[in-house]
């Protein structure tokens, strides 16, 4: 199945809200509040020097969406781009439809250049997500994740 891969635009926010919620739903059991999720998608959009979200569309309706938000690597002098919010909807999984959209990605850091690498994180438990990036050229790094929230 091919999709029509683009930058999102205002219009599909409501769209990316719904995804980001499903997600957090389906893979981690959280709720997420629609309200602050609608904030932070729309502050996404509305300034892009902090990253930027592509949709997948198919007959005119967005089916897939990611985020993109970067990472400076001084040992590499470029940036990283990680993969963020990956949702394609149930019944367009398992079609292609997220190749494609990372395909686009590699495109799009190669026009901008300077771009060093793609990183992202999956749950543990997530193994069809893991085979998923595995078979894309993607490979397990070393490192742990923490965070402290505020």
């Amino acid at each position: 199945m091919t999709a029509v891969i683009r930058k999102a635009i205002p219009a599909d926010a409501d769209f990316i809200v719904e995804s980001n919620c499903a997600m957090a739903l389906e893979t981690e059991q959280k709720e997420l509040s629609r309200d602050v999720v609608s904030r932070g998608v729309r502050t996404l959009l509305d300034r892009p020097e902090l990253g930027f979200y592509l949709v997948a569309v198919i007959d005119g309706q967005p089916v897939a969406s990611l985020m993109i938000t970067t990472e400076w690597s001084d040992w590499r002098n470029g940036l990283f781009w990680w993969v963020q919010s990956v949702y394609v909807t149930p019944d367009f999984r398992r079609q292609g439809i997220y190749r494609q959209m990372y395909r686009q990605v590699q495109i799009l850091a190669e026009e901008q250049g300077g771009v060093c690498g793609f990183r992202l994180y999956v749950e543990r438990e997530n193994r069809r997500a893991q085979q998923t990036y595995q078979s894309l050229g993607m490979s397990e790094c070393d490192y742990r994740l923490y965070e402290q929230l505020s």
